[in-house]
């Protein structure tokens, strides 16, 4: 169990080192984290993401709480979920913390130079591509009930690909997708309504 806790902060440190643009760059880690272990999967991963995007806090920081959860959980029982919860999100944070703590000593000397500002243009398309991918596997998730097929012919292709949409999610997005830009409805309506007709489909 140790191990597994162990792993879990190294894993979620990496995670909090590299995904630079906020929860949902985190995304893409948290995939190859499900491919490379038993913790959860992908279908795991959808359902985290819906939880985090739902309850109060940041979305990066609730999806690692909840993932240590499920790690620990698997590893050792309820305890070891609850331990699990604390060190993945302390892995997560900790670089956000040492890197803050070395940046904010040079910053305002560095803020300026013209290699930093470079490094600065430099990270933007990068974080825009992290959060893209993250962005594509939350639409995988959401609408599909399966994974993408393998290219066969075009026909062929488009047929088994309308088979494994799930329409019942598209009518939810396109439904949420207009009242929030049309009728202005406050989002805490989309999550509630989410919710319950969520759970009546699945009935």
């Amino acid at each position: 169990m140790l191990k597994t806790l162990l792993l879990v902060y190294y894993e979620f440190f990496k995670v909090g080192l590299f995904s630079i643009g906020g929860g949902l760059a985190t995304v893409p880690f948290l995939k190859e984290i499900a491919m490379r272990y038993d913790w959860f999967d992908l279908d795991m991963l959808s359902t985290m993401i819906a939880v985090a995007e739902s309850t109060p806090g940041a979305i990066g920081v609730n999806m690692a709480t909840y993932s240590g959860f499920v790690a620990g959980h698997s590893a050792g029982g309820l305890m070891a979920g609850l331990v699990g919860c604390v060190i993945s999100t302390l892995g997560l944070i900790s670089p956000a913390i040492i890197v803050i703590t070395l940046v904010s000593k040079a910053y305002k000397k560095f803020r300026d130079n013209h290699l930093v500002q470079s490094g600065f243009y430099g990270v933007r398309p990068a974080v825009t591509g992290m959060i893209a991918s993250a962005g594509l596997i939350i639409i995988q998730a959401a609408f599909l009930k399966g994974s993408i097929p393998a290219y066969t012919g075009i026909w062929t292709w488009v047929r088994e690909f309308l088979g494994i949409v799930d329409y019942k999610a598209v009518i939810l997005f396109a439904a949420a997708f207009i009242a929030l830009r049309k009728i202005k409805v406050h989002p805490i309506w989309f999550i509630v309504t989410g919710g319950v007709l969520g759970a009546v489909f699945l009935m």
